[in-house]
């Protein structure tokens, strides 16, 4: 049971925001960060991080122990606690696990442990708070309220008249951060040893793998809560020198010198209207339209755009290919010399604007002329940066749905149910739509839509052995969009007693460009202390048998894991959380340990 003294210090503790706040105006003025290491034994920083991370997929996912957040409670908060004041906690290693990357390779990540993620989820908001105001914005990455899309607004609204892209890409960037280096730069505006030296620690955890220890002598692992904040610190420095060193460097001239072949077709047109002469007026106005109206390698006007998502950057130049070049090897030298990275020769690549494309954040940027084939006799365009989908991602994207140039059904989801599948279908397709809005052929996504289409018509087709004709008989519908237009879909209900009924949909989604950014890494969160789970988390009342003894949070996976399966009577407890349609629920210890041995209905449950 949590001691009448502990309450009373959690009530004298300061808000997590107010102390959020403070700190991050002492970002805002550049001022240094003392004494923060004693915001840790604050306990509303940890049910602030609790209640941000508890609905992550990884919440349940056990690191190199078998603690996860199931059985969350204040007195583990003041157990961490404890343990920080006396300078006693101790960082557990990350368990290893891989991804596949696209092209085949593996991407380490680590898993830490579920104290690991509360503490580490406490220390990103301090930092965060106090660093997010000084961060470049030319970057996007693991930003709140930035994200793909307003990078890739940002170039297509800013970058007009590019000559020349540079990609850069650096090698294995989180397996070679300097640890060394990273400490350097925390100190530099972190004055609190305590502090410092726990993320150093934290930074030489090290990872199991195959149950055998291995040290992390550098590189920020990822999969840990803290490492998009690490690493945009670390990345940080090379923002900070673009934006000082290289682009003035690279910035000349107020604007470019009249094009001295479009001056004198602008001469020409004059002498042919004051003569009267239309036929002529048409054949040099066509001509000049195909000039432009200023020179494009003036000798006396640089320009040098950049814009970085993590380890990814992408400059736009305006100038000679020389310098281009130049730029690149200033880029490698100085990365080297200061954040001891490597740029990746594969993939540091410079593209003529014009007439190649470059790739970043899974689109297509090319700098678009009158004569391309989609804006051809659209002098408007000229110059301007116009964002693609890529040619080959949509053949990647219809593998799925495809066998030996055939569109097939896909049998692994039969023994869903009609809304399960339906839903599976569009949450697949809006995802693919809704990243490639910005772009100016989004409506090639149109063929994706088809191929999708057929492969679930034939699934539902093949789940009822009926012909394709009676399942367009069955689910089409049409949607009404935004717009006003009427789109065509598969839809199918799910009724619900008491409830308005579920529609799942495929289809209905407009493929027309939306210029404006709509999608970002994470939007803001609810005000502190607003979310349901905070409340009932405080409210330290076991929501089955009301006892007020030792309270903590149980947690399910998901809310289908609380279907009755095998026709036996589903316990009270899950009733009571599908009823909330919640995948937490707070009890006492003795009834949480009930639950998990299965007898909770048996014995004690039932009669309270």
């Amino acid at each position: 049971m949590v001691s009448i003294e502990k309450k009373v210090k959690v009530r004298e503790m300061r808000d997590a925001e107010t102390v959020l706040s403070i700190i991050r105006e002492r970002g805002k003025k550049g001022l240094p960060l003392e004494r923060v290491y004693r915001h840790l034994f604050n306990p509303e920083l940890y049910i602030l991080a609790y209640s941000r991370i508890y609905s992550n997929e990884g919440a349940m996912t056990k690191g190199v122990t078998s603690e996860t957040a199931d059985g969350m409670s204040l007195a583990k908060i003041h157990t961490i606690i404890e343990a920080l004041r006396y300078e006693r906690y101790e960082w557990k290693p990350a368990r290893r696990t891989y991804i596949l990357k696209k092209n085949g390779k593996k991407r380490p990540l680590g898993i830490p442990t579920w104290s690991d993620k509360l503490v580490q989820e406490v220390l990103r908001l301090i930092l965060e708070a106090y660093f997010e105001p000084r961060f470049s914005p030319q970057s996007h990455g693991f930003r709140p309220e930035r994200g793909c899309h307003t990078a890739l607004s940002e170039i297509q609204h800013e970058w007009t008249g590019v000559r020349w892209f540079l990609e850069g890409d650096i090698a294995q960037y989180f397996d070679t951060m300097d640890h060394g280096i990273l400490v350097e730069i925390l100190s530099e505006t972190i004055h609190d040893g305590r502090f410092i030296q726990l993320i150093s620690k934290l930074l030489k955890a090290g990872y199991l793998e195959e149950w055998h220890w291995n040290a992390t002598l550098s590189g920020c692992p990822q999969g840990g809560v803290i490492s998009p904040i690490l690493s945009n610190l670390y990345l940080n420095k090379f923002d900070n020198w673009v934006e000082t060193v290289l682009i003035p460097q690279y910035t000349k001239g107020e604007k470019r010198k009249l094009n001295s072949s479009w001056q004198q077709t602008c001469n020409q047109l004059y002498k042919l209207r004051k003569q009267g002469q239309r036929d002529q007026v048409k054949e040099v106005v066509k001509r000049q339209r195909s000039l432009p109206s200023r020179d494009p390698r003036d000798p006396n006007y640089r320009r040098l755009r950049y814009v970085r998502y993590a380890d990814d950057t992408l400059f736009g130049f305006i100038g000679p290919k020389e310098e281009a070049e130049e730029i690149k090897r200033q880029i490698k030298e100085w990365l080297q010399a200061n954040l001891k990275l490597e740029l990746s020769e594969e993939k540091t690549l410079i593209t003529n604007a014009t007439q190649q494309s470059a790739r970043f954040l899974g689109y297509e940027i090319i700098n678009q002329q009158g004569d391309n084939q989609i804006t051809r006799g659209k002098r408007a365009v000229n110059g301007r940066v116009g964002l693609r989908v890529p040619r080959d991602l949509i053949e990647k994207k219809c593998v799925a749905y495809m066998q030996q140039g055939k569109i097939i059904h896909r049998a692994e989801k039969m023994e869903e149910s009609d809304f399960a599948i339906i839903y599976q279908y569009q949450q697949v397709y809006r995802g693919i739509v809704q990243y490639y809005l910005l772009a100016y052929d989004v409506s090639k996504l149109g063929y994706l839509h088809w191929v999708m289409r057929i492969s679930l018509m034939k699934t539902l087709a093949a789940k009822y052995k009926v012909s394709m004709k009676a399942i367009i008989a069955k689910y089409q519908s049409s949607v009404q969009t935004l717009e006003g237009k009427t789109l065509r879909c598969l839809a199918t209900t799910l009724e619900r007693e008491g409830k308005t009924p579920l529609v799942a949909r495929f289809g209905g989604i407009s493929l027309k460009r939306q210029p404006a950014a709509i999608l970002n890494d994470h939007p803001p969160f609810p005000a502190y202390g607003s979310t349901e789970l905070v409340k009932r988390f405080r409210a330290t009342t076991c929501e089955l048998c009301g006892s007020r003894e030792y309270t903590e949070v149980h947690h399910i996976r998901k809310l289908a894991d609380l279907e009755n399966k095998g026709g036996r009577e589903t316990p009270r407890w899950k009733r009571r959380m599908a009823a909330m349609r919640r995948k937490t629920l707070v009890v006492c210890r003795t009834c949480h340990h009930e639950i998990h041995a299965g007898k909770y209905d048996k014995s004690i449950g039932t009669n309270r």
